[in-house]
């Protein structure tokens, strides 16, 4: 691990260079590879919560984001790291600034989707299977 991960630095807006890193992280993603920037741009200015991780250079190494009440409910989605830096704790940093974030202390439920072989990940700061909830989804065409 040659990286050190002082060398990262959370921001919580993204600049239009930061979209364009955005927009390359998506496009090595199967589950976002076919978004649009214009649609990233309005879901980005929607988004209650913002973590990017950038380096020296402020480009983004990573990202997650959150939508919230900052009551009830927040789900977390996004959680990408470039493939170039992953395995060097950059996921860890990015979820302990989502669990720690001030603006979701008050939330009484963090909720995120995940795909199986990523459970272990996220066990770590308590997230939990709901095997007694199914998720549903409904797509406007």
């Amino acid at each position: 691990m040659t990286d050190n991960m002082n060398q990262y630095r959370i921001v919580e807006n993204l600049t239009e260079n930061q979209v364009s890193d955005l927009m390359d992280l998506y496009k090595n993603e199967f589950w976002c590879d076919k978004r649009r920037r214009e649609d990233v741009v309005r879901m980005l200015a929607t988004t209650d919560v913002i973590i990017g991780l950038v380096d020296e250079g402020d480009k983004l190494i990573a990202f997650t984001r959150v939508i919230t009440d900052f009551v009830y409910r927040a789900t977390v989605f996004d959680v990408i790291v470039h493939p170039t830096h992953r395995k060097i704790g950059l996921g860890v940093k990015l979820m302990d600034a989502i669990v720690n974030h001030p603006k979701l202390q008050a939330v009484e439920t963090l909720g995120l989707h995940c795909l199986p072989k990523m459970i272990p990940f996220y066990e770590r700061w308590g997230f939990t299977d709901v095997a007694d909830m199914k998720f549903m989804k409904r797509k406007n065409s």
